[in-house]
């Protein structure tokens, strides 16, 4: 479900609300839940989020969400738990391309609620708030070989792997080592969602 939530007599913010989830554009407020969950290394172990993570890195990306939901460019969300308004994570689609119709998914998730399914609901949000709402074709996402759950995570709501792109990226925890990157997409027409 789409909602918008008045904010002020100019500023309308999204709100995409599940079963057991709400994602919202984060707020200032937000920053030291945000730190307290995502200062983790086997959180960020396959993202491009930094480690140690600051809580100036949070105020910083909650700046960066505002500023791209202002261009649209960007849509990038916290993960609420419903009942306790705790966030749990963050979900956001970025590089949007309006003129090819395409946009990069990214996703984390608070490692103590791993295997909850609450990064396939928050998921299933973004991509029908993708295909529904901005129109988009295509949606894809960059995986870090062995991130074995995310993988698994975007296969089982359609995403297709596309490509292999061998050592690709420098392991951040290990010296000297490098990982594949694998890129997933999933098309709109084979998106069960819509």
């Amino acid at each position: 479900m789409m909602r918008k939530r008045q904010l002020g007599k100019r500023s309308r913010i999204l709100q995409l609300e599940g079963k057991r989830i709400i994602l919202m554009i984060p707020k200032p407020s937000n920053a030291e839940s945000i730190y307290k969950h995502i200062n983790d290394k086997s959180v960020v172990r396959y993202t491009t989020i930094p480690y140690p993570y600051r809580l100036e890195h949070a105020r910083e990306w909650m700046r960066r969400a505002r500023r791209n939901l202002r261009k649209r460019s960007g849509y990038e969300f916290s993960i609420f738990l419903k009942d306790r308004r705790e966030i749990v994570g963050g979900i956001g689609l970025m590089h949007i391309d309006r003129k090819n119709q395409n946009a990069e998914i990214g996703y984390w998730l608070a490692k103590k609620y791993w295997g909850q399914s609450l990064a396939k609901e928050a998921l299933r949000l973004v991509l029908d708030f993708g295909f529904k709402k901005l129109k988009m074709r295509r949606i894809y996402a960059r995986v870090t070989h062995p991130n074995v759950r995310s993988c698994k995570l975007l296969e089982s709501v359609g995403f297709k792997l596309e490509g292999r792109f061998r050592l690709h990226v420098k392991d951040r925890f290990a010296k000297n080592k490098w990982l594949d990157e694998l890129r997933y997409g999933l098309l709109k027409n084979e998106y069960a969602g819509v």
